[in-house]
This record gives C-alpha cells, structure tokens and sequence, in this order.
C-alpha cells in the first residue's frame, strides 16, 4: 500500500513540476517502431506449409512492419510514417492489404479535431472527425523507457472493418473440431477443398473491441501519443494493442528548426464511420469475388 502510494505522489509531483518547466510554444519529436503480428494459420485453414508462411510473411513485412515519426506541441501533433525506399519487387502486400496506404494522421486535443488522408484501391479519403477519448484506467506499475520513466495505463478500444490489423478466423476454438470433422469425411472432393481456400476471406472477422496498454511519460507533460492514442497526463512511449506494438525508440526535444504542424487537406472527405462502411463493401465485393472463382469452377467456369 505505502508503494502505491509514493508511487502516486511521484506521478504527481513529477507532472507539476514538467508542466512548470515547459513554455508553451515548445516543439518535439518523437519516433517509433510499429509492429504487427498475424497468425498465420488464419489464413487457408491452417493448411499453409511452412515456405508459403515464409513467402505470405515476406510480403506482409512493408505493411506490418512501419516507422513513424510523432511531431507535437501542447495542443497539436501530426504522426507520419517515414519514407523509405523498398527492395525490387517488395511492399505489394496482398489482395487488399497492398491498396490501403494510411497518410499524415493529425490530432488537437485541445478542438478535439482528427484528420486523417487515407488512400483506398487507388482512391484518396480525408477522414475527419471527432477526437474519441478512450476511458483510461490508470495504475501504479512503472518501469524505464530509455532515460524515461513511464506509467501503465489501461483501456478498452472500439475498433471498426477498417483495421486489418485484427482480422482473425471465426469460431478459432473450434478450428480442431473441424479439421477433424474433414479428416472423417471421405465424401469430399478436392474441388469443394479448393472452394474453402477461395472462400478464406468468409472466415473472417474482426473482433468489435479490443484491450490497449500505453505507457507514458509524465517527463513530457502532454497528452498526445501515437495514431489514434493520447488523453494521459504525459506523452505515450508505448502501447500494446492486440497484436501490434508500438514503441519509441527516440525522442527530439525543441528541435533547432521546427517544423509546421498542417492539417492534412488531400482526399474526399468522410466520417470515420463512413470510411468504416466503405472498407466493409469492398471486403464483402471481395468475398464474393474470391467465393464465386471457387464456386464458378464447378458450373459457370467452362473451359474450349
């Protein structure tokens, strides 16, 4: 008890005494490391062999592998990824995937403003909306990032269709049932085999919520973080949201040459909620593009 409770006071003390040294027209960067982790046995059934993982991982790697760079003030920040230039041959994703490219995500938590340019299948979107706040659940537990001192924070985050991120396969507690229910099935043909891989995209599903953990810096007295995350006492150096993580690796304070934080203005501009629903039409056109090849084999595929 007496732990928690210096534990507290220093968060306290340590936030009161940041805000005091920083002047408000300050500027920093931070840069971060983002990871994404998939199972790859969600996709085909788990009936992939080792080198198809391998070559699907390969593929994925441009985008679940990313770097950003995290530019703030008080009030505003403005989260890019770096450029970089990719292998010959690499960064074409997969179905999907591939042709979805997220741009400059700004956010003021001060008008609560959020934009966002998103590029869609060749289609450029401004998503603009609301800044949601998410309901955090402060704790106690610290442990050291770099020269900084970082807090735990906990939540729970809505997500929508337009995070692939979390993509799993549906009923993946039943998956061995099934598999055994196939093995005892002699009736079934390798053409109804094909027609379930093609139908790999029916299988799955994104979850409606999922868990964050953040850690954050009352050293940086404010409330911003990285993409979508921000509304602690402190900047967020790392967060851990389902499979993905993302962590700082350096920070820049009052760089010598500042740069402007502008809002992102290119694209067709939505609501996140609209941007949700026009992922989720294309995935379902996708469905049934991918589902009926398999199925077309059988009657409407004629072959000279």
């Amino acid at each position: 008890m007496k732990k928690s409770v210096s534990k507290l006071a220093l968060l306290l003390f340590t936030i009161c005494f940041s805000s005091i040294a920083f002047a408000q027209d300050f500027q920093g960067k931070a840069y971060y490391m983002s990871k994404t982790t998939i199972d790859m046995d969600q996709f085909g059934g788990g009936q992939m062999s080792a080198e198809q993982k391998k070559r699907m991982q390969d593929r994925m790697k441009s985008f679940l592998e990313k770097q950003y760079v995290l530019t703030f003030n008080k009030e505003e920040s403005i989260y890019k990824e770096e450029e970089k230039l990719e292998a010959p041959g690499g960064g074409r994703g997969f179905r999907g995937f591939g042709s979805m490219t997220g741009g400059p995500q700004y956010k003021n938590v001060k008008s609560k403003e959020a934009l966002q340019e998103q590029e869609f299948f060749g289609k450029q979107f401004l998503i603009k909306d609301e800044l949601k706040d998410l309901e955090w659940k402060m704790g106690t537990e610290t442990k050291q990032i770099g020269q900084y001192t970082v807090f735990k924070a906990t939540a729970t985050k809505a997500i929508d269709e337009s995070d692939f991120t979390s993509f799993r396969r549906r009923g993946r507690d039943n998956d061995q049932k099934k598999e055994n229910d196939k093995a005892k099935d002699s009736t079934k043909t390798g053409e109804k085999a094909d027609t379930d891989s093609n139908n790999t995209l029916d299988e799955l599903e994104i979850p409606k919520t999922i868990e964050v953990v953040a850690w954050y810096t009352p050293q940086i007295p404010i409330n911003q973080g990285p993409g979508d995350y921000w509304g602690l006492p402190g900047l967020i150096l790392e967060v851990n949201a389902d499979r993905t993580t993302i962590l700082c690796t350096k920070i820049v304070m009052n760089p010598e040459e500042k740069e402007d934080i502008d809002k992102p203005k290119k694209g067709d501009e939505v609501t996140q909620k609209e941007y949700a629903e026009i992922i989720a039409k294309k995935m379902k056109e996708m469905q049934e593009m991918y589902g009926g090849r398999g199925r077309g084999g059988r009657g409407g595929g004629r072959r000279n």
